[in-house]
């Protein structure tokens, strides 16, 4: 790659001053107070991308938040790399932890301090500024088309149907993203499966109102007791998930596959020490990592009701509500276990309540082959910046779109992540090291070198 290190180098400040016009944005799209942020974050990304020097590009509506589409046509008889990305963030609160402000980026200790820096506006920009690269230098060997939509952090509702109307236009040799991770600055490493997701609300109701506790309390079921009740019986004493029918499509990875994915460097002192706990936990039998890329899990996201404000107030609430997910490995279908939980979190509900659970949103699981010609580019790419081969890895996370993407359009995916466990994604001070930033955009067009040149063979 000619002058590549010169290019990145003469041009950083730039880029990073083009990201934070991006970061400053606070497009939260789960927040509706936020839909003209959206629009302006859409319109900001089609800017940068016509700049950068791709063919065309649009806002493209859909019944939520739009999508940015891009092409840069070289030769129709050449491969097409489809880039996705999103530029939706989540909230920001609490906003009392964050050091800095979250929409006022930052740089210190040679990271950018700020809401979506990581996930996904500060790696979605990298592929931006590796196809200017590419184009401005005149090396670019592939077609490109980018997909950066505005829904993935509220579970992408509207990018299936997008992608089934617009067939046609996104047709492709791979899709390639990065919203994922790696393990270290000096270790990179490729996500070969993503586990799928089911979440829920729940909505527990006791009582017609609220009750004095001293008049009432001990005779009415307290609807935050027994939802605590109800939690607590979604697990065993031995970390499994108690929903009848939970495990039944779980496929069990093989002890040669579980010996290699157990050579990815970890430390569990670090670990713990990272995140200030005295010990881990989780189900019997399976070590931390594999925990959370090989199993499900249960987690609470969210638990509200009764009196919240300052001091006391002696009240046995109406309701209580929570917010629940579930993630899935690879061959468990989202939609069967939304099933499976309704209808068994209602079943343990005692007659002193009443019970009420609202699905919000889900995706599949994905696996990624690594005798795929878009992993061995990939791994060729990061090989020849870093200076060695990178691990594959399973995430604990979840991009449900991905798996969406093979059904609609059958195109798989490659995870070319750089993001970092202490980007503190979705947390307050989320932040991307710099160096990072500037490896991805280093990395990024020898895919599209070692791409090209496999697919021609």
């Amino acid at each position: 790659m000619k002058d590549l290190k010169n290019y990145i180098e003469e041009n950083k400040e730039r880029f990073l001053n083009e990201l934070f016009e991006l970061i400053r944005i606070p497009s939260i799209s789960a927040k509706s107070e936020h839909k003209e942020d959206m629009v302006k974050a859409a319109n900001q990304l089609k800017k940068s991308l016509l700049e950068a020097g791709v063919d065309k590009a649009e806002v493209m509506p859909t019944k939520g938040n739009p999508v940015v589409y891009a092409e840069k046509t070289i030769d129709p008889n050449a491969p097409t790399v489809i880039v996705y990305g999103h530029y939706d963030v989540m909230p920001a609160e609490p906003f009392e932890l964050w050091k800095s402000p979250p929409f006022e980026p930052e740089i210190r200790d040679g990271k950018i301090w700020a809401r979506g820096a990581d996930d996904d506006k500060g790696q979605s920009f990298m592929h931006i500024k590796a196809f200017e690269y590419l184009v401005k230098t005149k090396q670019l060997p592939c077609n490109v088309k980018f997909m950066i939509e505005g829904e993935e952090e509220v579970g992408s509702p509207n990018l299936g149907p997008w992608c089934e109307e617009n067939k046609e236009l996104l047709k492709g040799d791979i899709i390639l993203v990065s919203d994922t991770g790696m393990i270290a600055p000096d270790i990179p490493s490729i996500t070969t499966g993503l586990r799928g997701l089911s979440y829920w609300q729940v909505e527990v109701t006791g009582p017609n109102r609220d009750l004095h506790s001293g008049l009432f309390g001990g005779a009415v079921a307290n609807p935050i007791n027994v939802l605590c009740k109800m939690i607590a019986q979604m697990q065993d004493e031995k970390g499994k998930i108690t929903i009848p029918g939970f495990y039944d499509d779980v496929m069990e990875v093989s002890a040669e596959e579980r010996e290699l994915l157990g050579r990815a460097p970890f430390n569990l002192e670090e670990y713990k020490a990272a995140i200030d706990i005295a010990e881990v936990c989780g189900e019997e039998g399976y070590t931390t990592s594999e925990r959370t890329g090989i199993r499900p899990s249960f987690d609470v996201c969210g638990i509200w009701g009764g009196y919240q404000g300052e001091g006391a107030k002696t009240v046995l609430p109406s309701k209580a509500f929570a917010k629940v997910s579930t993630r899935l490995v690879p061959n468990q279908d989202n939609e069967k276990i939304a099933i499976l939980f309704k209808k068994h979190f209602e079943s343990i509900a005692p007659k002193s309540v009443k019970v009420v659970v609202t699905p919000l949103h889900g995706g599949q699981g994905y696996v990624c082959p690594i005798d795929l010609p878009a992993y061995k580019a990939a791994e060729k790419a990061y090989t020849q910046v870093f200076g060695k081969r990178p691990v594959p890895v399973r995430s604990g996370g979840s991009i449900p779109i991905i798996s969406t993407f093979e059904e609609i359009l059958g195109i798989k995916s490659v995870l070319m992540g750089f993001g970092l466990e202490s980007d503190a994604i979705h947390s307050p001070n989320e932040n991307f090291p710099v160096f990072n930033f500037l490896k991805g955009i280093e990395t990024i067009p020898y895919f599209y070198k070692y791409f090209a040149e496999i697919m021609k063979k």
